[in-house]
């Protein structure tokens, strides 16, 4: 962008590829239901993509840190895949062969097993299924109900594993009596309020219980479903020391142990697989978004002796996809042979190093967390409690270490605050040890803003987490220094817009 005579602002955006893309805007708003989802918070066109820039039918360009929800390891119309996509359709090969052997699923099949931990590999069987992450939890579920003999699952609370008929069981909106839903361990907001170690026990303990305890109501289930990294969930990993434990509470009780790997597989958590930061060998994966090298693919890698041959399982008709194949063997062969886990593991350590200063600047930032490049920015309301309880207001500024955030009664009515500017107008209060581990409440209209804020400074970012209220960070794994640099000055940029929009807000004079 540059300042025009005037103090005009021109944004390389053509008037008239502008009104065309607000043309098919609408349209879309007029054709399709409201429950559109990304469509509504990124109301962009986009018309030509590669890496991670996207280019919009307005002519504007966007750092895109989205990445098809996690779908695009590569990023938009890498080389490799379009070659393999082209090597494909000019050969003249079947496009869909249902369950069919081909040239390009074998090779497919091959560089997958190349990928797997080592105690998976070693005994896998590869199911296919239809083309969606969804699809392959309830063909995975499928699995291990005929494999057991049993129906129940055990999955987590905050999980999300797809929307087919089966995987919302699973997730954390259900209320099917066959899932039991158990907590999941975090720090900022602790189940049990203790984070860390302290509360990744606890809730082991309560699993254990669960599982132990035959007056539970809970029967031994066909299985257990985890997500190493809980991505719509709010981007919170599972403490390695607590998925070994369930790892060795499952395989106690015969219990297979599914890994929900859709969005974290492929070296989007600094690890090809999220399960190897723990050194956890699943009896199940279900896998999908990257492994389809950006088309839909989705399948079931299972222990051999899981296989019970039924006929009529899940399955579906698109199985068959060879322009994904093709697609997925170029990408995991490109992770795999540069090393591109690995680089995600060092350059989103130092992205979450730099992001976490955001928290010490704002306090509306209430944590920063993530592995590799799967990252989460958690947006509160640094007063909320304040208001709700009515406990502090008065007594001056509460320390960041005593709630995670500051409160006081400052004016701003729970904005989001520049520590710098406020850090020396208000007194210090003494810290309240029995408030020192509540979290603050969340603020997912802060975060909408936050994502509004970015969109406008050329970054494509999504929202997730249990109250929408956390911004999320999907970047390529082919993302370059300088635009990890670009990313970061755009999302601080984006807090602090928002933070002055709130304020400003919060000044204004009250007209009724």
């Amino acid at each position: 962008m540059r300042t025009l005579p005037g103090g005009a602002v021109d944004d390389g955006t053509a008037p008239g590829t502008r009104a065309a893309q607000e043309g098919i805007l609408r349209r879309q708003a007029a054709r399709e239901p409201a429950a559109r989802t990304y469509a509504r918070a990124l109301p962009i066109v986009p018309v030509r993509a590669r890496g991670m820039t996207i280019e919009g039918a307005d002519g504007r360009r966007y750092l895109d840190c989205l990445s098809g929800a996690g779908a695009l390891a590569l990023g938009h119309n890498h080389p490799v895949v379009l070659e393999a996509i082209r090597k494909v359709l000019d050969s003249g090969a079947p496009l869909n062969v249902l369950d069919l052997a081909t040239p390009v699923k074998d090779a497919f099949i091959t560089e997958l097993f190349h990928t797997l931990p080592p105690g998976l590999a070693d005994r896998a069987r590869v199911r296919f299924c239809g083309p969606a992450g969804g699809d392959a939890v309830e063909t995975a579920g499928e699995l291990v109900r005929a494999a057991t003999g049993r129906t129940g699952l055990i999955a987590f609370t905050g999980a999300c594993h797809g929307r087919a008929a089966g995987p919302p069981a699973a997730s954390t909106v259900a209320h099917d009596v066959r899932i039991t839903r158990l907590p999941y361990p975090q720090d900022y907001r602790c189940p049990f309020g203790v984070g860390g170690e302290a509360g990744a026990d606890l809730a082991a303990r309560w699993t254990e219980s669960v599982l132990g305890d035959p007056t539970s109501g809970v029967p031994l289930p066909a299985g257990m479903i985890v997500e190493p990294v809980q991505g719509e969930g709010g981007v919170i990993p599972a403490p390695d020391v607590w998925l070994r434990r369930m790892r060795q509470l499952t395989a106690d009780r015969s219990v297979p142990l599914i890994a929900d790997e859709i969005q974290t597989g492929v070296g989007r958590t600094g690890a090809f697989w999220a399960v190897q930061h723990s050194g956890v060998t699943p009896d199940v994966m279900v896998l999908s978004k990257a492994i389809g090298g950006s088309l839909p693919l989705a399948v079931v890698v299972h222990r051999d002796d899981l296989d019970t041959g039924e006929s009529g399982a899940p399955t579906g008709t698109f199985r068959g996809n060879q322009l994904a194949m093709a697609a997925g063997t170029a990408t995991l062969a490109h992770v795999r042979e540069h090393s591109l886990a690995e680089r995600a593991a060092a350059l989103g350590a130092r992205m979450l190093s730099q992001l976490r200063s955001l928290a010490g600047e704002f306090t509306c930032v209430g944590e920063v967390r993530g592995r590799g490049l799967m990252i989460g920015v958690e947006f509160v309301d640094p007063d909320g409690e304040a208001r709700e309880n009515g406990e502090v207001a008065g007594v001056g500024r509460i320390p960041r270490e005593a709630v995670r955030g500051d409160s006081g009664a400052d004016g701003t009515g729970g904005r989001c605050r520049d520590r710098a500017v406020e850090a020396s107008a208000v007194p210090a209060a003494p810290v309240i040890p029995d408030r020192a581990r509540r979290p603050l409440p969340a603020a997912p209209e802060l975060a909408a803003v936050v994502q509004r804020e970015c969109l406008r400074r050329g970054l494509i970012v999504g929202l997730g987490g249990r109250h929408t209220s956390v911004v999320r960070l999907l970047p390529p794994l082919t993302i370059t220094d300088e635009q990890a640099t670009a990313v970061l000055d755009r999302l601080a940029d984006a807090v602090r817009a928002a933070a002055r929009r709130q304020a400003d807000a919060a000044a204004a004079p009250y007209t009724p």
